[in-house]
């Protein structure tokens, strides 16, 4: 974690906090925002809860404008959409600067306020357009992302639960592995994974192996797409 205050007294500037778990993300999106005149990076951690911890704490003239925020945090709990509304009702801005993240992540953070949505692989000038739209009080959404959630009527309603049983379980994990992973019993992802073979099948995309639910659980923007070989 580091953290650059901003000076005292120097008027015209919007002040960035990041929160990024990825140090060589965190330090390219600091360094690009860093350089943009009109901006400065007041604060950069790995997880929101820190984020929130120095908010505590930090002096007026360093409270952030707007936070640059990634969803999904490999080492710890994704970004809670509770938290995250809770630091948009006391007047902060909240931009998604993330990969690809699950369509109901991204519905709860759109129903706990946030201003936009830019992904990972997206130039550096759309990131910093995003940044001043945000900040300009203007919604931001990648065509990306756009193009998924159009297409989520055609999506099964999975809980939260379903839906990580499916990505590790079609990520090539046994069922035991995903019950550890899960903290739960075997027989629990089994009926986890029946309902979700039998909600797929509600909506006209039946799945019946593993190698289907990895299909369209790509489709569906719940993993990665495995890369081109050239």
């Amino acid at each position: 974690m580091s953290l650059v205050e901003a000076d005292e007294g120097v008027p015209g500037y919007w002040r960035v906090a990041i929160v990024e778990d990825h140090r060589l993300q965190r330090m390219r999106t600091e360094e690009l925002l860093g350089r943009q005149p009109g901006l400065r990076v007041v604060h950069t951690c790995e997880t929101l809860d820190e984020l929130v911890a120095w908010l505590t704490r930090c002096r007026p003239h360093t409270r952030p404008h707007v936070v640059v925020l990634d969803l999904v945090v490999d080492r710890g709990r994704d970004a809670d959409p509770a938290v995250v509304e809770g630091l948009v009702r006391s007047g902060l801005r909240v931009l998604v600067l993330s990969a690809m993240a699950s369509v109901p992540l991204v519905r709860a953070m759109i129903r706990a306020g946030v201003s936009g949505f830019v992904g990972k692989r997206d130039t550096e000038e759309d990131i910093v357009a995003a940044v001043w739209a945000v900040l300009h009080r203007r919604q931001w959404i990648t065509a990306e992302l756009a193009s998924v959630m159009a297409g989520d009527a055609q999506r099964p309603r999975l809980s939260d639960q379903e839906e990580r049983a499916l990505v590790l379980y079609a990520s090539g994990l046994t069922l035991d592995a995903v019950a550890l992973a899960l903290g739960v019993k075997r027989d629990t992802v089994k009926k986890y994974l029946e309902r979700v073979k039998a909600k797929y099948a509600e909506v006209g995309r039946p799945v019946r192996t593993k190698i289907d639910l990895n299909r369209e659980a790509i489709r569906d923007g719940l993993m990665p797409a495995p890369p081109t070989k050239g």
